[in-house]
């Protein structure tokens, strides 16, 4: 995707060049032909390779942000999907270069005594985007439809209702004026082993294998069931699934970072020129020699 402000480019002519949109439709699958028939296996791309396209995306995000803000778009971006898929990672890619005033990530805790007692979307309702606001859910009311029911944390019964009322609430929430971009990371039961068990000796990473995850370990197709059920009853016109096959970590960031920017028709905002003022003249100030405390120079 060229940069805005330094190609005559039309967007949609952008977006088919960065995306393949031409080649592959929506429905097909990354990673496959039309006809959802898997392509070769592409080669491991090249750190300085991702990051110079990453940093292109990642300018875009900017300019994407500075349109919301000034038209006071409302979006919504819900990242469901495996273990491991790799859906913390993108959405830190994401929100990295931008606004945490703009771009606001939600990532809700179990929830208490009280909000148990509520309709199960409300307490994710109060995290919906207003205006100029660009909410990511990372993980999201879809719980429901997936970890719950698996893991007996709901009836099947709660659940088939969730997946009757979800498509409604979010029609509701399209007609609002937001839109609802929701994502499904894909990975294959072989990466998501290795990436699972490179987190047992890894001190950076050790936080992130829980009970849970190993409890859902052995449940790959309770989770694959789940995953059916839930896609067959909430893929909708007004609010469709993103499938993103991500055992390519970077190749995947990078594929979901630019199709977000293909679902928002976001314009460019003109900037005035910036000029500098002349920083004030010292005016007789002496730096004080105080008794401070300062920071080991270790590095």
């Amino acid at each position: 995707m060229s940069k805005k402000h330094t190609s005559d480019k039309p967007k949609s002519e952008k977006r088919k060049a960065k995306t393949g949109e031409e080649q592959r439709p929506e429905s097909a699958a990354p990673g496959s032909d039309a006809h959802g028939v898997p392509d070769a296996v592409p080669r491991k791309m090249r750190r300085k390779e991702y990051e110079a396209e990453l940093e292109v995306l990642q300018g875009e995000l900017v300019a994407m942000q500075e349109w919301v803000r000034a038209t006071g778009a409302k979006i919504c971006v819900v990242f469901e999907g495996r273990d491991t898929a790799g859906k913390g990672g993108t959405i830190k890619r994401i929100t990295e270069r931008v606004s945490p005033r703009t771009f606001r990530v939600v990532a809700l805790p179990a929830p208490n005594e009280r909000e148990k007692s509520q309709m199960y979307i409300q307490r994710y309702m109060a995290h919906f985007p207003s205006a100029g606001e660009v909410v990511i859910f990372d993980r999201s009311w879809y719980k429901r439809a997936g970890v719950e029911p698996v893991m007996g944390f709901c009836t099947q019964q709660e659940s088939e209702h969730f997946l009757q009322a979800a498509p409604l609430v979010e029609r509701a929430m399209v007609d609002s004026g937001i839109i609802l971009i929701k994502n499904w990371l894909e990975v294959s039961p072989e990466e998501q082993s290795r990436r699972l068990k490179s987190r047992v000796h890894d001190p950076r990473k050790i936080w992130k294998l829980s009970d849970m995850d190993l409890k859902s370990y052995s449940r790959w197709y309770d989770y694959s069931r789940a995953r059916d059920a839930m896609l067959a009853a909430t893929d909708t016109s007004w609010a469709p699934w993103f499938i993103a096959h991500t055992d390519d970590k970077k190749r995947g960031r990078l594929n979901i970072i630019s199709h977000l920017l293909s679902q928002v028709p976001y314009e460019p905002i003109d900037r005035p020129t910036i000029e500098f003022p002349h920083r004030q003249a010292a005016g007789g100030y002496v730096e004080p020699d105080l008794p401070l405390r300062h920071i080991p120079e270790r590095f």
